[in-house]
């Protein structure tokens, strides 16, 4: 299991306010022979709802993910992603404002993904002449990116983002 940093005051607003009204009690448990599942508090569905529903308008929600959210940490589990989609996930997720940490389990975990920050003042081109060696290489980092990026020049510091390997 891999732990990737972000960083939790930036990054899309998708969590809302909470609702106002206290949640509702519980209805007292009926005896039964399984054990019940222990409830997840509203506050922490509704969040997960809503990084679901991220997911979703990025095209990246699949069956099989499955999102945990513990405090600002969010834990996806998936066995049919592949590691390109699996990295997408965790940026995705990691880019919302209020997620600190994404747990993940990448395919072949000897090689770990590169991901770069950015920082105040920075462009794709200064990112890709750091990483890529060429400047002109800006489409391939905005690419890997996709669909988090709609547009080269909108990228923020705090944000996030995955650097291609060759």
């Amino acid at each position: 299991m891999a732990i990737w940093d972000f960083v939790k005051d930036a990054g899309k607003s998708v969590f809302g306010k909470a609702e106002a009204a206290e949640p509702k009690a519980a209805p007292a448990p009926q005896a039964s022979a399984a054990p019940a599942k222990p409830a997840q508090d509203p506050d922490t569905a509704r969040k997960v709802a809503a990084i679901k529903a991220e997911l979703r308008a990025l095209n990246l929600d699949k069956d099989d993910v499955h999102l945990t959210l513990r405090g600002d940490t969010v834990r996806i589990d998936s066995k049919g992603a592949d590691r390109e989609t699996l990295e997408k996930l965790v940026l995705a997720v990691g880019n919302i404002e209020g997620v600190a940490k994404v747990e993940a389990d990448l395919p072949e975990p000897d090689k770990a993904p590169v991901f770069h920050t950015v920082k105040k003042g920075e462009t794709l081109s200064a990112i890709a002449k750091a990483y890529l060696g060429d400047a002109n290489k800006y489409n391939r980092i905005f690419e890997a990116n996709r669909p988090m990026l709609s547009d080269p020049d909108s990228i923020y510091p705090g944000q996030t983002l995955r650097i291609p390997q060759e």
